[in-house]
């Protein structure tokens, strides 16, 4: 059936006729639990702009960057060579020529094939600072695993966009031949707050080569207040699971309302029973997620994990447009997420993830207005008489072309997870499989099929990649401990800040 929005309702007291003094030392409490959790403080005395889609983001961006007089750092998972991303380069390279210090950090599998050797080299010509973030490296077999999946863009350390885009037409669309803009989310700060977003940019920067200056990192005390607005800059790096922790956490502690959106769904069995057990205690509990996707095997692990959801009372949907990519949160009225971090392992343990968790009514009502508004365009998945979960016809008929986009090697992770933890389930039967894993269950039984037949008539084809992967591993590990010793006996001990400094790339 289609969707039709309801307003939020709930049979709890509002909390203004609890009074202040039982409510003060709540609030002070769950504050110091966020702060714990996410591993951010709360940063009062900043504007936020919500920014929807390229057509609210890219000319402010590019305005900011045309404003800019003394630094300009874009960090961006893929800035495609395209005509959107050739525009971008061309006002970076404008403006290093003119002065200003330019720093641009892509990431490495992002770009892989969506941007050329020449699109870097002509920036680099123009004066701006490239860095490529950890390519593969001969004495880190896996350590290319861990994507810079961040978006961000600071200028002058004054004015910051914390966001789900990257660079490329597929955000702007082509009404010529009929391809939609991708649905997506940002927003524009100043304040404080900022000085922890250029903070931010500097560590992954500092992770891909020498470190910037420290003169030129503006601390919060330098930066002067811009509006009434208190943010946390949740700055995640692989296994610190900070925004995991906070997430978890606002699902067991709200109270009426909690509304998800999120482009490469993959919850983990504890976020999924959080959000159950919130459903159970009558918060309305929604998640809007892509009807067609651009990683095929992340939407099928979504759907996947829709029956314990929609069996808990969580209410989802699909958007029935072109891709929807945006990465948010909104709970209760009060606290709303916006970045670059999806619900899956691999945004919340593997890669460096860049959000912003905004304890504001007016900005919560205005992520909540553009909920409502998503939802007119999106059906709602439900389970038929028969306990099967179904989409209405018109989810069919609403599904556009799918594009060819570069998936992270992080979501590859969480696909693999996904596919174990369905297999795992037929295995041992601890939970009721749904039609929509029939597929996951058929492509690990003709995978593990596939690698017995080869392991019976072709042994090295198994044995051969395996005896040469165990040596690479057994001399990165043994070119790592010869690193850490010598570093030992010069009194330098090797801090993970220094081991990451070996992802430098060429400049």
């Amino acid at each position: 059936m289609l969707a039709h929005p309801q307003p939020i309702s709930s049979k709890r007291e509002s909390e203004a006729g609890a009074p202040r003094d039982v409510l003060s030392p709540l609030r002070s409490l769950a504050d110091r639990a966020c702060a714990r959790a996410a591993g951010a403080p709360l940063i009062p005395g900043n504007s936020v702009q919500l920014l929807k889609d390229a057509k609210e983001n890219y000319p402010l961006w590019l305005a900011a960057i045309a404003g800019a007089t003394r630094t300009i750092h874009f960090e961006s998972y893929i800035i495609h060579d395209d005509e959107c991303g050739r525009h971008f380069a061309k006002a970076l390279s404008a403006k290093a020529r003119a002065g200003v210090r330019v720093r641009v950090l892509y990431d490495w599998l992002g770009a892989l094939t969506a941007t050329s050797r020449r699109f870097w080299q002509e920036l680099r010509k123009a004066g701006v600072e490239v860095r490529c973030f950890n390519p593969p490296r001969f004495d880190s077999p896996l350590g290319w695993l861990s994507r810079d999946h961040r978006k961000v863009l600071v200028v002058d350390g004054r004015l910051g966009f914390v966001t789900g885009l990257c660079v490329g037409q597929r955000w702007v669309g082509d009404p010529a031949h009929s391809l939609e803009a991708w649905r997506d989310t940002g927003v524009a700060i100043r304040g404080p707050a900022v000085a922890d977003i250029e903070r931010a940019f500097a560590q992954a920067w500092a992770a891909a080569g020498p470190p910037l200056p420290e003169e030129e990192l503006p601390g919060r005390e330098d930066l002067p207040p811009a509006g009434t607005v208190a943010l946390r800059v949740i700055a995640s790096e692989p296994s610190t699971a900070g925004l995991y922790r906070l997430d978890t956490l606002i699902a067991a502690g709200a109270r009426r309302s909690l509304w998800l959106t999120d482009a490469y769904f993959v919850g983990t069995t504890a976020y999924t029973q959080a959000l159950v057990a919130a459903a159970r205690d009558e918060v309305d509990v929604r998640l809007l997620v892509p009807g067609s996707s651009d990683l095929v095997l992340i939407r099928a692990l979504s759907r996947a994990g829709y029956r314990p959801l929609l069996e808990g009372g969580v209410r989802v949907f699909e958007w029935n447009g072109a891709m929807l990519h945006a990465k948010t949160a909104v709970a209760d009225g009060r606290w709303a997420r916006v970045g670059s971090s999806n619900l899956n392992p691999s945004s919340w343990l593997g890669n460096w993830e860049l959000d912003v968790a905004v304890e504001d009514e007016g900005f919560a009502r205005a992520m909540e207005s553009m909920f409502l508004q998503d939802l007119e365009q999106a059906t709602e998945i439900v389970l038929s008489a028969g306990r099967q979960v179904r989409a209405s016809r018109a989810a069919a008929r609403c599904q556009s072309r799918r594009g060819h986009g570069q998936g992270s090697a992080g979501r590859a992770v969480a696909g693999a997870l996904g596919i174990g933890n369905a297999v795992g389930a037929a295995l041992t039967n601890r939970r009721t499989l749904g039609p929509a894993e029939a597929k996951l269950m058929m492509s690990g039984g003709l995978t593990l099929l596939a690698v017995a037949l080869i392991a019976v008539f072709w042994p090295r084809l198994l044995t051969v990649p395996l005896a040469v992967f165990s040596v690479w591993v057994a001399v990165g590990l043994l070119g790592r401990a010869y690193k850490l010793h010598v570093a030992g006996k010069n009194g330098n001990p090797y801090s993970r800040g220094v081991a990451l400094r070996h992802n430098k790339a060429a400049t």
